[in-house]
């Protein structure tokens, strides 16, 4: 079994007993209860990642550089109307940020210096347009509360990339998952909440009985505030009925408790694909594909199909579903030029 290795832990080993610790620059240390991995570690591991930074890091600050500005705007009401997930990533970005340009001076970057740190990151290319969007809101805050006169970043463009898309289930991927965890495995449960819903992972973690309205599941997604109501697909309903079920949500870890966050959730079903010999490369996300994939293939509208995925923008499931989209087209055009006579098209 892989070693579990989380940021920012530390650990002391005495004769006696492990002791593991939350240290990061900047933050309180915490000891963290229990063993690695528990239940009881990843909350208070998760707790800790969410804390507030200490104030002493920022007394020690240099006016007026990088690392004031990153202090201030983290205060400031625009970061905090920010979504969990988006302060995370802009936290760890602004972190990495400033541990190299932190006493750099807000006044004195221009345009191309900030060209030039993503330039630098060519070899992670959205990781630099991350960084982009992140600099671009501090130099705005900068502007706004009189920093600057500009903002330096306004008119840099993103680094073009060739953005590998997530690869989606086959329906022999489904069928082998299936066939190793049946009806009554946590493993299949969450299959079928991912794929007969065509959510993200951080909003199945926490559906549960109290989300089933009139035969439908009430969804309020954590990324884009979207209120949905997803009808319950007949498998979907078999593999809750079979179990086992949480009382607060319906995937439990094996302790019985839901799981602490996204991350470990995907850590868990990840090795579930795998023991069922399904491509390394696939992951929840693929499902949610999937799903939208079987929806096209079953002649649903983009708008159909938006209104269970929650997706505000119809080029996103358009994407998605292009492929079948491109199958579907074809299959009718070559049928209209040949007659009545039967096209068989194959599934690759």
């Amino acid at each position: 079994m892989a070693r579990l290795k989380l940021d920012f832990v530390q650990v002391i080993r005495s004769k006696r007993k492990t002791y593991y610790y939350f240290r990061r620059e900047g933050y309180p240390r915490k000891e963290l209860p229990g063993r690695l991995g528990s239940d009881e570690f990843m909350r208070a591991y998760a707790e800790a990642l969410r804390e507030e930074r200490e104030e002493v890091g920022a007394s020690g600050t240099l006016p007026g550089s990088m690392k004031a500005l990153a202090v201030a705007w983290r205060k400031s009401n625009q970061f905090k109307e920010l979504k969990a997930p988006s302060q995370k990533s802009y936290t760890r970005l602004i972190d990495s940020f400033v541990e190299i340009h932190g006493n750099k001076m807000v006044k004195t970057a221009e345009p191309r210096h900030i060209r030039a740190i993503l330039e630098s990151m060519s070899r992670t290319p959205a990781q630099a347009n991350a960084l982009r969007n992140v600099l671009r809101q501090m130099f705005q805050f900068a502007f706004d509360h009189g920093w600057r006169t500009d903002n330096p970043v306004r008119d840099i463009k993103k680094l073009k990339y060739k953005k590998k898309p997530f690869p989606t289930w086959s329906e022999a991927d489904i069928e082998a998952f299936e066939a190793r965890w049946p009806l009554g495995t946590r493993a299949r449960l969450a299959l079928a909440l991912l794929l007969y819903t065509g959510q993200r992972r951080s909003d199945v973690i926490c559906m549960g009985p109290k989300n089933i309205h009139n035969g439908s599941i009430e969804v309020v997604q954590e990324k884009t505030e979207a209120h949905l109501f997803i009808p319950m697909h007949p498998q979907l309903l078999a593999a809750i009925e079979a179990g086992p079920c949480g009382e607060q949500a319906f995937l439990v870890t094996q302790t019985g408790k839901p799981f602490a966050s996204g991350n470990a959730f995907y850590n868990w079903f990840k090795e579930c694909a795998i023991k069922a010999g399904v491509q390394a490369k696939l992951g929840p996300h693929g499902l949610r594909k999937a799903a939208a994939r079987r929806m096209a293939e079953a002649g649903c509208t983009p708008h159909q199909i938006a209104s269970i995925t929650g997706h505000q923008s119809l080029a996103e499931v358009e994407r998605y579903t292009k492929g079948v989209r491109q199958r579907v087209v074809a299959e009718e055009a070559m049928q209209r030029l040949v007659g009545p006579e039967k096209i068989a098209i194959k599934n690759p």
